[in-house]
């Protein structure tokens, strides 16, 4: 069978929509995930676009060492000069560049007549070769251009030297059907492409990045590129759990496979979800809560006869665990070791620790810790201390409806006490404005403030995501505590502090 790359974007398109953003040690964790994963390309970033996004392209190329790492430029030389810095000391390392080739795009964005276009295609092409031998090209909007010049810009390409040629539907506009019908157009009328990867890039603005990208590949493409949970800008991108769940089912369909360790699919999607102050929705397709669920009689009834009578895979073949273990204040270190092993979790020696010390605190206030309760430990594990970090030492609130709500916070930041009172509406805005006393953050709005449970009972715990606003940027808060209010404020503090 033909193997079909999945070229991950998670970290650069994914990453660029709104109140996604990751932090350098988020990113890496990411790209450590997708290692797992097995995928064949990761796209760390946009090289040129800022000095973060350089360097967190730049440190996981260094890192990752079972994958090809990829940084987007423009068909510009100081966007391939800075790509080329940032990857090239990868193990396998790619220069993916692109321009548009449609004509709204060329009128009105770049201003370049078509015949400027294949100009630069080529000169940029040969100038991102000098420095590495994977180059791949993209032709931005190529599902609103005119046939007969994308056909023409890509053989330009690949005579120039792209050995990978990508074919994105950028707004989400094409449907199956065309999007078959332009791979099988393009295969035909430029035989080059029999030496080279011709690959997709779907977007979801229809809600057809899936079907648009697996009905390529039974076209002859051979790289799907896409994002983990479907991330990305406007409605997102062609979702990889989807993509190759659906490859790994039907295979003979689609006559081909991918490499992807499809037991690793959940954990990765459950640490993106996680990371970016979100959880999936419970019809989410693979992952979501629901996706292996029945509540219908006659379902049950045939999932107990035989499984296959209504899953076409199975839970274990995701990597959500088989069996359920519950602990609790008495349970050892070594057994909670091996427990996390199982869950898919490999803590060093030092994270173990620290990790440890949270099952106990969390044990002292819950008597059964399930696997459900160790996974969000796990989301919102305790990092190992840093400077210049705000945390919560304590917390007093006074609230009734017939008193004004005030909160006293007292934060400790590298040793040493930091304590205000404020008012507000509520005991969740009074601590907030108390924190906002004691860091003293840039001027800030709360977008979004959710509080879910995880698990079931009074003693649940409450995990929070809230999503804070600084002008153009929004950043993500987590929290998880079996006091709300205290989740609250974690959340608050750990969305506040990525602002400075």
């Amino acid at each position: 069978m033909k193997h079909i790359k999945i070229f991950d974007t998670t970290l650069r398109d994914g990453e660029q929509a709104p109140g996604c953003s990751m932090n350098l040690k988020e990113k890496v964790e990411v790209a450590k995930a997708l290692e797992r994963l097995n995928v064949d390309i990761i796209e760390a970033g946009f090289a040129i676009s800022s000095k973060g996004d350089f360097e967190s392209v730049k440190t996981v190329a260094e890192i990752i060492q079972n994958c090809s790492v990829a940084s987007l430029a423009r068909a510009v030389p100081k966007d391939i000069d800075a790509a080329y810095e940032a990857v090239k000391n990868a193990v396998a390392p790619r220069l993916h560049i692109f321009l548009a080739t449609s004509p709204i795009h060329m009128q009105y964005k770049l201003k370049m007549s078509p015949e400027q276009v294949l100009e630069n295609i080529e000169a940029m092409t040969k100038y991102a070769k000098k420095y590495i031998d994977d180059v791949e090209f993209s032709a931005e909007d190529a599902m609103r251009s005119e046939p007969e010049f994308l056909a023409k810009a890509i053989a330009v390409a690949i005579k120039a030297g792209a050995k990978t040629i990508n074919i994105p539907d950028t707004v989400g506009y094409s449907n199956p059907k065309e999007m078959a019908e332009r791979i099988t157009y393009l295969r035909k009328v430029v035989p080059e492409t029999k030496d080279i990867t011709l690959s997709v890039h779907c977007h979801n603005d229809l809600g057809m990045g899936v079907a648009n990208s697996l009905a390529a590949v039974e076209a002859g493409a051979l790289q799907v590129e896409c994002t983990v949970n479907g991330l990305g800008e406007r409605a997102g991108n062609a979702a990889l759990e989807e993509i190759v769940m659906a490859i790994n089912t039907r295979k003979n369909l689609y006559g081909g496979e991918t490499r992807i360790k499809t037991n690793e699919l959940y954990r990765a999607s459950k640490l993106v979800y996680s990371i970016i102050g979100m959880r999936a929705p419970i019809n989410k397709a693979i992952v979501g809560e629901n996706a292996f669920a029945h509540e219908a009689g006659i379902h049950q009834h045939g999932v107990l006869a035989n499984r296959e009578t209504y899953e076409i895979m199975t839970p274990e073949s995701i990597g959500i665990p088989s069996n359920y273990m519950v602990f609790g204040k008495h349970s050892g270190r070594h057994a909670i070791e091996n427990r996390l092993k199982e869950l898919g979790h490999n803590l060093s020696s030092e994270e173990m620790t620290v990790f440890f010390k949270s099952f106990k605190d969390l044990a002292d206030k819950k008597k059964k810790i399930n696997d459900a309760d160790l996974e969000a430990l796990i989301g919102h594990k305790v990092k190992v201390s840093q400077a210049n970090e705000y945390k919560l030492d304590r917390f007093t609130v006074n609230s009734g409806n017939y008193v004004t709500s005030n909160a006293i916070v007292r934060l400790n930041y590298n040793g040493k006490m930091l304590e205000e009172v404020a008012i507000g509406d509520g005991p969740i805005d009074a601590a907030f404005k108390a924190v906002d006393k004691i860091v003293k953050a840039p001027p800030h709005s709360l977008d979004d403030y959710n509080i879910q449970s995880v698990g079931e009972g009074k003693d649940a715990l409450g995990e929070v995501f809230l999503r804070i606003r600084c002008g153009d940027e929004i950043v993500t808060g987590r929290g998880l505590s079996t006091d709300i209010i205290e989740a609250s404020i974690i959340a608050y503090i750990n969305g506040v502090t990525k602002l400075l």
